[in-house]
């Protein structure tokens, strides 16, 4: 039996060989408390048996919306190698000291970003926001940049992982494991 996440770490480290454009990136979708699903991209920060792990700011729209329905689902397309690789799951916060470790490596032009920034908030100007991030520059010159408290992350813990090869005449090739309590059972998809 085939290890999902040993399959997508080789699959992953392909992509980063053969995608020019950000093989980390991710399609990331939720609902609302309507029940209207909403789509953007993110960026695979962390993977391991646990699940896939991306970061935000925990005010945002996604955020509410994982906050109110914890399922979710993400979609790698990594169109240059002609595969692509879906997961369905419960969302669950990473710990602080995750998060913690994880901000701790981002540019610290990133880390200002997110004190600057009221993620899906309404912006009357551009201005408005660079003079934000010039506020935290300030703010912070001379020292580290803590992780602010609306900023953290988040784990899809998958319960479903498709991988997707295409061939020839549409004739293509879906691989799908579905966790059965703490294993993996794996089959085929007509495409």
């Amino acid at each position: 039996m085939t290890d999902p996440h040993v399959l997508f770490d080789a699959w992953l480290e392909e992509a980063k060989a053969g995608e020019p454009n950000d093989p980390t990136a991710m399609a990331l979708a939720s609902v609302d408390a309507g029940g209207r699903p909403s789509a953007r991209m993110v960026l695979l920060k962390g993977h391991d048996e646990r699940g896939f792990v991306f970061y935000t700011n925990i005010e945002s729209r996604k955020a509410d919306e994982l906050a109110g329905n914890a399922h979710a689902a993400l979609l790698f397309h990594w169109k240059s190698i002609r595969r692509q690789v879906r997961v369905e799951g419960v969302v669950e916060p990473v710990s602080d000291e995750e998060a913690d470790a994880y901000f701790a490596t981002r540019a610290r032009d990133s880390q200002l970003g997110a004190w600057a920034s009221d993620q899906s908030r309404p912006l009357a100007s551009r201005h408005i926001f660079e003079q934000r991030f010039a506020d935290q520059e300030e703010r912070f010159q001379g020292r580290d940049v803590p992780r602010p408290p609306f900023w953290s992350g988040y784990r899809v813990v998958p319960a479903r992982i498709e991988f997707w090869t295409s061939r020839d005449h549409r004739l293509h090739e879906r691989r799908l494991f579905l966790r059965h309590e703490q294993s993996w059972q794996e089959g085929l998809l007509y495409p």
